[in-house]
């Protein structure tokens, strides 16, 4: 029944109801008798009551329909509203479930785009800093190196400080590009790439030891880089952010999928409030739907942050993308 009339029709057994109470055997007295006007009240009182519970039953689903409207993340896909009620009210529901289906895949499709377009930049500037700011430096550090042989003593040991500085801001150029352009990822795999990024983060304020499991499926190379980039992410987050001294990072298989974990013993996180997550945590939710994976941050048993991304293995991945795209 559409919603006008069920509406209509609480309202009308109520008037029904108090026009029978009028009707009936009571009358009403001058002045009023106590009981007379207790029995009035009863009434009154039950057909408020009884108003207020149909029109609470009968609207019920557009408040949990409201709640949705208000918490749904597209970031955090198939959530959806369970279709409740009939007529209006469930078209309703079902239509915002379709909205929300319709708007999940354009997400998805433009956060591929958007990810693919950071990719080629990374590249482009990773190339950049090798071919032509990387080139350059080690030229300077070679003709630092010819002068200070052939310069005075009092000089020599300025040009050598010059030559450590140098040395250093070129030692920086490689390794940031090395962080933009992972070139282990292609060349050795996942597991040595997970191990040369533990390598690189290790240093005297922060230790990180990882732990990969041997014969891990192949995941393919989105996967493998979605995973690259969420490890990079939550080393980076534990250095710069959590105050960590120490960061475990996993990699194993968990049932049908591989599980990558990234686990720190910093300030923590809880994950609650709309400001809680930033830029960096919403970067890996994005890259997580491209591949079918899950993606959870929150607070490490014990204390600290935990990153955990499970992804699925083989035609579970298929299966998982074409259903987060409707």
């Amino acid at each position: 029944m559409p919603l006008f009339w069920r509406i209509s029709l609480f309202n009308s057994v109520v008037l029904i109801a108090a026009t029978a109470l009028l009707l009936g055997p009571v009358t009403v007295s001058t002045p009023v008798l106590l009981t007379e006007a207790a029995i009035l009240t009863v009434g009154l009182v039950v057909i408020l009551v009884a108003n207020v519970v149909l029109l609470r039953i009968g609207l019920g689903p557009l408040r949990q329909l409201a709640r949705a409207m208000t918490t749904t993340d597209l970031l955090r896909p198939r959530v959806r509203t369970e279709v409740d009620g009939d007529g209006e009210i469930a078209e309703l529901i079902t239509t915002f479930n379709t909205m929300l289906d319709r708007l999940e895949a354009e997400r998805a499709l433009s956060a591929a785009r958007t990810l693919s377009a950071q990719e080629s930049e990374r590249h482009r500037v990773a190339q950049e800093l090798y071919d032509e700011v990387g080139q350059t430096l080690a030229a300077v550090l070679l003709d630092l190196k010819r002068v200070a042989d052939q310069a005075p003593d009092e000089v020599r040991e300025q040009l050598s400080q010059v030559q450590e500085t140098t040395r250093a801001s070129l030692d920086e150029i490689r390794r940031i590009a090395r962080r933009l352009l992972p070139g282990v990822l292609e060349e050795l795999g996942l597991s040595s790439a997970l191990r040369s990024l533990s390598d690189e983060f290790t240093g005297p304020s922060l230790t990180v030891r990882h732990d990969i499991a041997a014969g891990l499926p192949a995941l393919g190379d989105n996967a493998d880089l979605v995973l690259y980039r969420v490890a990079q992410e939550g080393l980076t987050n534990a250095a710069r952010h959590a105050g960590a001294r120490l960061v475990l990072l996993t990699l194993e298989r968990a049932g049908d999928a591989v599980e990558l974990r990234v686990r720190d013993d910093g300030r923590g996180f809880d994950g609650s409030g709309d400001t809680a997550e930033g830029a960096g945590i919403r970067g890996m939710r994005e890259r997580a739907l491209l591949i079918g994976a899950d993606l959870a941050v929150g607070p490490a048993r014990g204390g600290g942050t935990e990153v955990r991304l499970t992804v699925p293995v083989g035609d579970r991945v298929a299966e998982r993308v074409a259903d987060r795209v409707g």
